[in-house]
Formats: structure tokens, sequence, C-alpha cells
């Protein structure tokens, strides 16, 4: 199964925004991928109102999306921001959605659930978490869903190998910083070996990539955008940049990889 992942650098304009992701998937598609993976705040990057963007163009990213799965027959998936309807008109907040789209416009959403209160940062103070995990199929193949903070999170990538899961999209729009990278690599790695399965990490790419000067320590992206397998190699990475990765995935691996570790058949009191 061919995959793209498409590691953009989103801007405050989601316009443009959704400009960049009608043209990446175009690209995806002419060079064969049937699944099409944007990162995390594909609709718009992090800072400023994110209540106030999603509230205006919540409907308007997710009918472009549904109409460019359908226009080239494929499933696009992306990350973007809906408004949580709150009768504190003070907590005004947003849901950090993974919208997924297949060739018939189908829609499914992921809301994250780990929140990234980390490093300094307090995604909650603006962002409601999820409450339960989504899976997408393609072509017969079982793909789970999750976001950037997630990634933490080992028996999230377990329960969704539990429910069937060959492979599992990360999207991330990873804060830089020291080690940070190498954090990244490690994690997106050390997953597909918990969980058995690919892993397909893009992350936005890295700011200082259009401009020297950005603070690449806020969660806006560090680029290296990767395909992992299931018994944690490489396939494919990118760099900082923007970039189209494009892998043909052999989902025969998940079956051998599970019958010469079992790691999940092999792990006592659930853990």
């Amino acid at each position: 199964m061919k995959i793209a992942l498409c590691q953009m650098l989103s801007t405050q304009d989601v316009e443009r925004n959704i400009a960049t992701i009608r043209e990446y998937t175009a690209l995806a598609a002419a060079r064969g991928a049937w699944l099409v993976v944007f990162p995390e705040a594909a609709m718009r990057c992090f800072g400023g109102s994110l209540y106030d963007a999603a509230a205006q163009h919540e409907f308007t990213f997710r009918s472009a999306l549904a109409e460019i799965a359908r226009e080239h027959y494929l499933t696009l998936v992306a990350g973007g921001f809906a408004p949580v309807e709150l009768s504190d008109e003070w907590d005004l907040r947003v849901y950090n959605n993974l919208y997924a789209y297949d060739q018939t416009g189908t829609e499914t959403i992921y809301t994250k659930v780990h929140l990234y209160d980390a490093f300094g940062f307090k995604e909650s103070d603006g962002v409601k978490a999820g409450e339960s995990l989504r899976t997408i199929t393609v072509d017969g193949t079982v793909i789970g869903l999750a976001t950037c903070y997630d990634l933490r999170f080992p028996k999230l990538f377990t329960e969704y190998a539990r429910a069937g899961a060959q492979a599992t999209v990360v999207a991330a729009s990873w804060a830089g910083g020291e080690g940070k990278v190498a954090q990244w690599q490690v994690l997106t790695t050390a997953r597909a070996l918990d969980s058995t399965q690919f892993v397909l990490a893009v992350d936005q790419a890295s700011p200082a990539s259009a401009d020297a000067r950005a603070d690449v320590t806020q969660p806006r992206g560090v680029g290296y955008s990767r395909a992992v397998d299931p018994l944690g190699l490489t396939l494919v990475e990118a760099g900082e940049a923007p970039e189209i990765l494009v892998v043909d995935l052999d989902l025969s691996r998940v079956a051998d990889a599970r019958q010469s570790i079992p790691v999940l058949t092999n792990a006592k009191l659930g853990y």
C-alpha cells in the first residue's frame, strides 16, 4: 500500500494552507499514494486565537478535505481545530482533531487524547482533550490515528494493534529544542517496536527552514517526518523543510514481526 507523508509548513492563513494541501495531495496522488497524511495543525499553525480560527474556518476546512479526497479517490488525513461549545463565554477552547476522509468523502474524526502540558507549554489552557481512539480502513487495512504528544504513551499504540491496526498515523506539530529531534526519532521507532506495526509519523516542517530567526521551541514543528516498519527500520525520513515522502508498505512485515517478537501476546497483566 502506497502512502504519502506530506510535511508542510502551516501558516495562520487557512485558505493558503488548504491550497497547499490541495497541491501536495495532487502530487502524492500522481505518485500512486492511496493514503495521504498531513500534520497536526495543517488547518492553521499554533499561535494566536485557535478558537476564532476554528469558529470561522472549521466547516470550510472540512469541506475542502472531503472534496480533495473525492477528487483524487484516496484517503486524506489532516489536523485541524473545532470550537468547543461551552456555556462559559470566557472558556473558549477547541478540540485538536485529525480529520480523515475516504474516497467517497466519508468522515472520521479523532480528537487528541493526550494534550501537550509539558516543557513549559500548557495545551490544555486552550484545548479540550478527546476520550476515545479512532481507526480508519484503507483498502482493507486498519490504521490508527494519533496526534503529537500521544506518541509518548505506548499503551495507545498497543491498543490500536490489539484492535487490528497494522499501522498508526502520528500527525504532529512537534516543538523543537535541545534533544527534541532525537526524541521524535526514538519515540516513533519505539512505538513501532512496542506494537509491531508501521508508524507513519508526519510533522510540520521546521519554521527555521523558512526563517532562521524563528522560535523553534514553540510547537510549530521540527520536520523529520518518517515511516518506521514493525521491526523499527526507518523506511523514509524527511529533513527540516517541506517535503512529500511516498513509501510502499509491505504489510506482510506486520505478521512477520508479530510472529518473531510476539510482544502483544507475551504481555502480562495488560502491560
